[in-house]
C-alpha cells in the first residue's frame, strides 16, 4: 500500500485530453509529443505546489489525490489557465469522498465518480460535484443535475469561472429510470455484479431473490456503472405489467425502436438490455437465450424470482441487507418522512424481524410518523398488516409486503403452493428428513421453491425469512390441513425430543440437535398446550433436562408451570412435570419442596420404583440446596436403596452418589469425598454417562480446595472445566470457572481471582443459576476475601472488565494455562 496517497476525506481529480487523435492528426507526431510532454510538466507541477499526489497516469489522462477540495481546485485553476494559450486542452473533473485504500490502490465508487464527471466535460472546463462545491471559497456556477454514465441518480455539477461551453455530456443512449432515492449500501453486491457483467463470457446474468430484496435497484445501479462498456447504450425492459410471454422480445423491440426484427435491430452493436421482473414469463428464457447467441456483443441482465435455467447462464442471489445497511437503510427513509427522526435501540430490533429486507424496511420506516418504534416493535408479531402503503407512484404489487410475495405465490404449481404452505409450519427451517415427514415434501419440488425464492437452503437446513413464512402460514389455514399438518410437526418433534432425553447423558452432540431444534420444539409446545394436552407434558418432559442443563430455567419454568396447570391427569407424565419443576434453580425453597414431595408420593402411588427414585434424589439436592445436610443425605440413599431393591442398573444412580459426594466434600469428609468422586468417575467413564464424569472431577477439585492445596484444585478445576467445555455444558462451565477464581484467590492472585468471578457471575446470571448454600459460603470466603485485599477502584476494575468480557474467550484463557497431566 503506499503510504504518501492521503486517506480519510479525499478530493479526487481527473484529467483528460479532448480531442487527442485529431491533434495528432493536425500536428506532425514531434510537435504533438513536445506538447503532450509540456502539458504533463504543468499539470505535475501544479498538482504537486498544492499537495496533490498522482495516483495514476494512463495515455494523456491524470488521476491525482488531494488532501483538502481548495488545493485541488487551485491546482486545476493554475494549470487550466497556463494550458489555455497552448494547442492541447484537458477537461477537469474534481470529486470529494472517502474511499477506501487497499494495496491496489483506492476503491469505491468515489473514484467512478470523479472521473464520469471530467468525462462529461469539454477542453478547458474544471467541473466540480456537489460534495466538493461547498468546501471551496471560489464561486461556482450551478450547471444543475446530470446523470453521469456510471451513476442511476442525478449529480449536480458546478463549473469553475464563467466560461460557455457545449452541454455536458451525461448519460446518454439509455432509458435507464431515475430512482426516487439514493442508492444505500449493498458496495460488496454492487461491485461482485459489475464484475460479473465485465467477465468474459457471462453474456447472461440474472439477479434471482425473494420480492423486496432490491434486484431492480441493484440491476439498474449495475447497468449504470458498467455503461461505459455499451457504446451503443443500456437499455431498461420493464416486464412487470406483462403476462403473456410472447410479449417480451416484442416488449424489448419497442423500447430499442426496433423497425425490422428485435434481432436484426441490435445485430453486433455493443449494448446491455436490462430485463427486469423475468419471473412471471419465464417461458420466454429460450426466446431470450436466441436473441443472445444472435447477436454477439449483446450482453443481458436478468431481475427474476427464479432463475431461467438457461445454458451459459450465471445467477446471482441477491441476498438480504447486512443488519448494518439495514439499519441506515431504515433510518435514510425514515428522515425521509420525518426529519427529526431519533435512532434508539428498538430500530436495530425491527430490522431484524425484518429480515433486514429492503422492502420490508422501506414500508416499515413509512411508519415512523405515526408510530414510535417501540410500538412498532410491539406490532411486528404480525408483520404483514403492519407494512402496508408505500409511495404512491410505487408499483401496486410493492405497496404492501403482502402484494409483493403473492406476486411470487400466484407464480407457483399447485404442488408448489401446497408445500410452500406446509414448511411454514416450521420455526428456524427443518431438515430434509423433517420436511419429507411432516410435509410429504419431495426434493424437486423444495428445488423449485429454492429457485423461485421463497424457501432458502443452507447449513444442511431448509428455511424461508419470516415475513414470507408469516405469508406462507395464512396459507396454510386457509388450506383447512393446517391441524393436521401441526399434529405432524409436533409428533415429529416429540420423537426427537425423547431420543434425545435418552441421549443426552452420553452423547452431547445432542445438544447442538436440540439447540438448532429449539423454536420448532417451542411451536410445537406452543400448538400442544392449545390442542393436545398430554402431548404438552409428554414433550415438556422430554425436553425439560436440555433446558436445565442448557441454562434456559427461566424458560424451563414458566413452561413447565403452565403445563401444570393444564395437566391435572394423576399419571406419569404429570409425576415428571412435578420432578422436572423441582429440579428448575432460582424457585423457593417451599416450592421447590412441595413439587418434590407431591411428585414422590405420585410416582409411589403409581407404583413406578424409577420415579420414586429419581424423585428421592430430586429431594436430596434440594435440601443440600438448602442447608439441610441430614434431610439430603437420607434421601439420596433412600433413593440408592430403591434402586438396589429394584434391581436397578449401579449407574441408573449416578446422581445420588453425585449427591453424597457432594456432602462429604462440604462436611469436610476429604477422604470419602476422593474415594466416591472416584468410583463415580469410573462409573461415568464406563457407562459413557459425561455429567456423571463431569460432576465426578468437579467433586475431585473440590478436595485440595477443602483441603487447602490451592494449586492442585486449580488444577483440577481446569481439567473439569475442559471436560465441561466439550460436553455441552454450559452450566458446568461457569461452576468450574469459580473453582478456579477461588484457587487462585487462595494463591494470593486476587485481582485475577476476582475478574474471572465476575465473569462466572454474569454467565451464570444469563443462564439463571444459583448456588446451592456451601458453595456460596466457599465464595463468600474466597471471593469475598480477594476483594478485601484490593482496593475499591481496582475491585471496579476487575469486575468490570471480568463481566463485559466474552465468556468464551475468558474461557480459552484459562485453558490455555499448562496444567499437569492426570493422575
Amino acid at each position: 500500500m503506499r503510504s504518501d496517497l492521503p486517506t480519510g476525506t479525499v478530493t479526487f481529480l481527473f484529467t483528460d485530453v479532448e480531442g487527442s487523435t485529431r491533434l495528432l492528426h493536425e500536428l506532425s507526431a514531434e510537435s504533438y509529443a513536445a506538447a503532450l510532454a509540456e502539458h504533463r510538466r504543468v499539470i505535475r507541477e501544479a498538482c504537486t505546489a498544492e499537495g496533490g499526489v498522482e495516483v495514476d497516469t494512463q495515455g494523456d489522462a491524470f488521476f491525482f489525490a488531494f488532501p483538502t477540495a481548495p488545493g485541488a481546485l487551485a491546482a486545476a485553476s493554475a494549470f487550466t489557465e497556463s494550458l489555455v494559450s497552448g494547442p492541447i486542452s484537458v477537461r477537469v473533473g474534481l470529486h470529494t469522498g472517502t474511499p477506501l485504500l487497499t494495496e491496489e490502490g483506492y476503491v469505491g465508487a468515489d473514484v467512478h465518480r470523479a472521473a464520469r464527471i471530467a468525462a462529461c466535460g469539454h477542453g478547458g472546463q474544471v467541473l466540480v460535484s456537489a460534495s466538493t462545491a461547498p468546501l471551496v471559497e471560489l464561486e461556482l456556477r450551478d450547471l444543475g443535475e446530470h446523470r453521469l454514465k456510471d451513476l442511476s441518480a442525478p449529480e449536480r455539477i458546478y463549473q469553475l469561472g464563467d466560461g460557455d461551453f457545449a452541454a455536458l455530456k451525461s448519460l446518454y443512449r439509455t432509458n435507464l429510470p431515475v430512482p426516487a432515492t439514493p442508492f444505500l449500501g449493498r458496495e460488496r453486491e454492487l461491485s461482485e455484479v459489475v464484475e460479473l457483467l465485465a467477465a468474459d463470457g457471462a453474456r447472461l446474468l440474472t439477479l434471482t431473490g425473494p420480492g423486496g430484496t432490491g434486484k431492480t435497484r441493484l440491476a439498474l445501479q449495475a447497468a449504470g456503472l458498467a455503461s461505459d462498456a455499451y457504446p451503443d447504450g443500456v437499455w431498461w425492459i420493464p416486464l412487470a405489467p406483462l403476462r403473456d410471454p410472447a410479449l417480451v422480445l416484442a416488449t424489448a423491440g419497442q423500447t430499442l425502436g426496433s423497425k425490422n426484427g428485435l434481432a436484426q435491430h441490435i445485430a453486433d452493436k455493443q449494448m446491455l438490455c436490462l430485463f427486469d421482473n423475468f419471473e412471471q414469463v419465464v417461458k420466454a428464457a429460450p426466446e431470450l437465450a436466441a436473441l443472445v447467441s444472435g447477436c454477439p456483443n449483446l450482453d443481458v441482465l436478468v431481475t427474476s424470482r427464479e432463475r431461467l435455467q438457461l445454458t451459459g447462464e450465471q445467477e446471482y442471489p441477491v441476498p438480504t441487507l447486512v443488519h448494518e445497511e439495514g439499519v441506515g437503510f431504515f433510518l435514510s427513509r425514515a428522515r425521509a418522512v420525518r426529519p427529526d427522526f431519533d435512532a434508539d435501540e428498538a430500530v436495530s430490533e425491527i430490522c431484524a424481524r425484518l429480515d433486514d429486507l429492503p422492502l420490508a424496511l422501506e414500508l416499515a420506516a413509512a411508519r415512523v410518523k405515526a408510530m414510535s418504534p417501540a410500538k412498532m416493535l410491539e406490532r411486528l408479531d404480525e408483520r404483514l398488516p403492519l407494512l402496508t402503503g408505500g409511495a404512491r407512484d410505487a408499483p401496486e404489487r410493492q405497496r404492501t409486503l403482502r402484494a409483493t410475495i403473492e406476486w411470487s405465490y400466484d407464480l407457483l404449481l399447485d404442488e408448489e403452493k401446497r408445500l410452500f404452505a406446509r414448511l411454514s409450519v416450521f420455526r428456524g427451517g427443518c431438515t430434509l428428513e423433517a420436511a419429507e415427514e411432516v410435509c410429504h415434501a419431495e426434493l424437486d419440488t423444495l428445488q423449485s421453491l429454492i429457485d423461485k425464492s421463497l424457501l432458502r437452503f443452507s447449513n444442511e437446513r431448509f428455511w424461508m425469512l419470516e415475513t414470507i413464512r408469516e405469508f406462507a402460514a395464512e396459507r396454510l389455514e386457509e388450506s383447512g390441513r393446517g391441524e393436521l399438518v401441526r399434529d405432524r410437526h409436533l409428533d415429529h418433534f416429540l420423537a426427537l425430543a425423547e431420543r434425545a432425553h435418552d441421549e443426552l447423558a452420553r452423547a452431547p452432540d445432542w445438544f447442538r440437535v436440540l439447540d438448532v431444534e429449539h423454536d420448532n420444539i417451542r411451536a410445537a409446545l406452543d400448538w400442544a398446550a392449545a390442542s393436545r394436552v398430554e402431548s404438552e407434558g409428554e414433550l415438556m418432559s422430554a425436553v425439560a433436562m436440555y433446558w436445565l442443563l442448557r441454562g434456559h430455567t427461566r424458560e424451563a419454568h414458566e413452561r413447565l408451570a403452565g403445563a401444570l396447570s393444564r395437566y391435572r391427569h394423576r399419571d406419569r407424565t404429570r409425576a415428571s412435570l412435578l420432578t422436572s419443576l423441582a429440579k428448575v434453580d432460582g424457585i423457593e425453597q417451599a416450592e421447590a419442596l412441595s413439587y418434590a414431595e407431591e411428585a414422590l408420593d405420585l410416582w409411589r402411588e403409581l407404583g413406578d420404583a424409577s420415579g420414586e427414585a429419581e424423585a428421592l434424589e430430586t429431594l436430596g439436592w434440594l435440601h443440600d440446596e438448602f442447608g439441610n445436610y441430614e434431610a439430603a443425605r437420607l434421601a439420596h440413599e433412600q433413593s440408592l436403596d430403591v434402586r438396589r431393591e429394584n434391581g436397578m442398573p449401579e449407574i441408573d444412580g449416578w446422581l445420588a452418589m453425585a449427591g453424597l459426594c457432594h456432602l462429604f466434600v462440604s462436611s469436610g469428609e476429604i477422604a470419602s469425598a476422593e474415594s466416591m468422586a472416584s468410583d463415580l468417575r469410573e462409573l461415568g467413564a464406563r457407562h459413557e454417562v459425561r455429567r456423571a464424569e463431569a460432576l465426578a472431577l468437579h467433586f475431585l477439585a473440590d478436595c485440595p480446595l477443602v483441603a487447602g492445596d490451592y494449586p492442585e484444585a486449580e488444577r483440577r478445576y481446569i481439567r473439569a472445566l475442559e471436560y465441561g467445555r466439550a460436553s455441552g455444558l454450559p452450566t458446568r462451565c461457569v461452576h468450574e470457572l469459580l473453582g478456579v477464581a477461588m484457587s487462585l484467590s487462595g494463591q494470593g492472585d486476587v485481582a485475577r481471582a476476582t475478574r474471572l468471578a465476575a465473569s462466572a457471575y454474569a454467565k451464570g446470571e444469563a443462564l439463571g443459576l444459583s448456588h446451592d448454600h456451601w458453595w456460596t459460603k466457599m465464595q463468600e470466603w474466597f471471593i469475598g476475601g480477594a476483594r478485601a485485599q484490593l482496593a475499591p477502584a481496582e475491585v471496579e476494575a476487575a469486575e468490570h472488565e471480568g463481566r463485559e468480557a466474552d465468556f468464551e474467550a475468558v474461557l480459552d484463557e484459562v485453558l490455555s494455562a499448562e496444567s499437569e497431566p492426570d493422575a
